[in-house]
């Protein structure tokens, strides 16, 4: 058979007499394909075809990675929704309306391989195969693991628009490699947070512990560490690894500094940020393991799992990073990712109070709509001798960077900066704090003001103001200064896994 392509003329007869051979080719190759028996096909591959409509079968893997809770599985299925994104978004509206070609006759076809509900929209390229390589490379691009898991589960989607008739070997080829161009495209403009480039001014020498002796690590167990930490001590035999309830982090951090050439520490942002605090006060390098529901810190260094930190470790590599801090009255603290005012540390307690439940993003939907059910008022502070009427106000312990709907990350953790946004006071927030909750609360719009300085006095702040700081809160009146500790923390991080 001679499937029919709707293309411009080529320039010459030898262009289009080699052109006649291809699609003769394809076309006999979908007839192979139809006339082959399958073992074992018939039952999975018009299922699998089926289930990957409306990229349904992809969104559902997404939601089993992010499920498993750990920040590499996460990233892994973000960037695999948005390399199928840019991919659907280019077949949708170039790749189909540019080659009119038609589907193949369903003659050859098995009626028992062929779906209920035929398309009708033009056949090349594949739509599936498209969709299936992007989301496949590009979870693989963040997680080589995960990758491997995915792809037989999308080469078999690809085929499976072969073995049901719907598609000509080669749209399957041209979708899945436009796939995968959408995914490399997306890692070209995010790249993965652990192939970050650091600038070398930061790095400085550690002690290297190749078996981990020296180390003291304590691990939150309310941040489910028991997996993680148990890797850890696997890759250094040596280390000490102390393991420990919430209200006991504190203390154990203070027993460990005093006799560790190295604190390490294991739990989410607020662990992390109790261990930065002790290490400081003691001179000590931190090693800093993901273990909670958020770990951004982790997540802008580069050090993603347990694997990674091993090999910092015991190479003896690491870098120095800023630390922010906050004072008000007797109340002081450090921050290493952000610190807000305003409605925002509402929304902190409510996500924090249900993220275990329902997710996180999920949470912060739920707290937006809480605080805009209770009808706040705007805060009131004085910037410069000036009041200004405030919904949120975010202080970001360095520059945070946002391509569409991506996560904010910094890619410089000493650049001596605080990245300032604000939300206007004035009318109810409305959809500027949902807006903030659903795509993060970093993000730009023209209801936002954003500023970078190095140091910021407020005054006139109301007793009883909440300001969260790293996913903890409390709470500060009348004057609050926030300033830069300029590579005042010292952590190790791999310095050979960026490319």
């Amino acid at each position: 058979m001679s499937p029919d392509l709707d293309l411009t003329a080529p320039a010459s007869a030898a262009a289009r007499a080699r052109l006649r051979k291809l699609i003769d080719l394809d076309g006999r190759l979908f007839e192979a394909a139809a006339a082959w028996h399958w073992p074992g096909a018939e039952r999975v591959l018009p299922r699998l075809s089926r289930a990957a409509n409306h990229g349904v079968l992809w969104f559902a893997s997404a939601a089993a990675l992010a499920a498993s809770r750990t920040p590499r599985s996460r990233a892994a299925a973000a960037r695999g929704l948005a390399s199928l994104g840019l991919a659907s978004l280019t077949i949708n509206t170039v790749g189909k309306r540019s080659v009119r070609r038609a589907r193949p006759q369903l003659d050859p076809v098995p009626l028992v391989r062929r779906l209920s509900r035929q398309p009708i929209t033009t056949s090349f390229p594949s739509g599936h195969a498209a969709s299936a390589a992007a989301f496949a490379t590009g979870v693989a691009l963040e997680s080589p693991a995960w990758g491997a898991a995915v792809a037989p589960v999308a080469f078999s989607v690809a085929m499976s628009r072969v073995y049901t008739g719907v598609h000509f070997p080669s749209d399957v080829l041209a979708g899945a490699a436009l796939g995968a161009g959408a995914a490399f495209l997306v890692r070209r403009l995010v790249p993965p947070r652990d192939r970050v480039r650091l600038p070398a001014r930061s790095r400085v020498e550690v002690p290297a512990l190749p078996e981990g002796e020296g180390l003291v690590l304590v691990a939150n167990r309310a941040s489910g560490t028991a997996d993680r930490v148990g890797a850890l001590h696997d890759a250094l035999p040596a280390a000490e690894v102390v393991e420990c309830a919430p209200e006991e982090v504190g203390d154990e951090l203070e027993k460990a500094a005093a006799r560790a050439r190295v604190l390490g520490v294991c739990g989410g942002d607020g662990t992390v940020n109790a261990a930065a605090r002790v290490a400081l006060r003691h001179g000590l390098p931190l090693a800093v393991l993901p273990g909670g529901t958020l770990n951004h810190f982790a997540a802008d260094l580069g050090v993603a799992d347990e694997r990674l930190l091993a090999r910092a470790v015991r190479h003896g590599e690491a870098v120095r990073v800023d630390a922010g801090r906050f004072a008000s009255g007797d109340r002081e603290g450090l921050f290493l990712n952000t610190l807000s005012l305003g409605v925002y540390p509402e929304l902190v307690r409510v996500r924090d109070r249900w993220s275990r439940r329902i997710g996180g993003w999920p949470a912060g939907v739920l707290g937006a709509l809480r605080v805009l059910r209770a009808g706040e008022h705007p805060l009131e502070v004085e910037v410069g001798g000036e009041p200004r009427p405030l919904w949120v106000l975010f202080v970001g312990n360095g520059i945070y960077h946002r391509v569409g709907l991506t996560p904010g990350r910094r890619t410089d953790l000493a650049d001596g900066l605080l990245d300032v946004r604000v939300v206007h006071g004035g009318r109810r927030p409305a959809l500027r704090l949902l807006a903030a909750a659903v795509a993060g609360p970093l993000t730009r719009s023209p209801a936002h003001s954003a500023v970078q300085v190095n140091r910021l006095r407020l005054t006139g702040v109301a007793p009883g103001t909440p300001l969260a700081y790293d996913g903890e809160v409390t709470s500060v009146s009348g004057e609050v200064t926030l300033e830069k500790l300029p590579e005042a923390l010292t952590v190790y991080r791999p310095l050979d896994t960026f490319s």
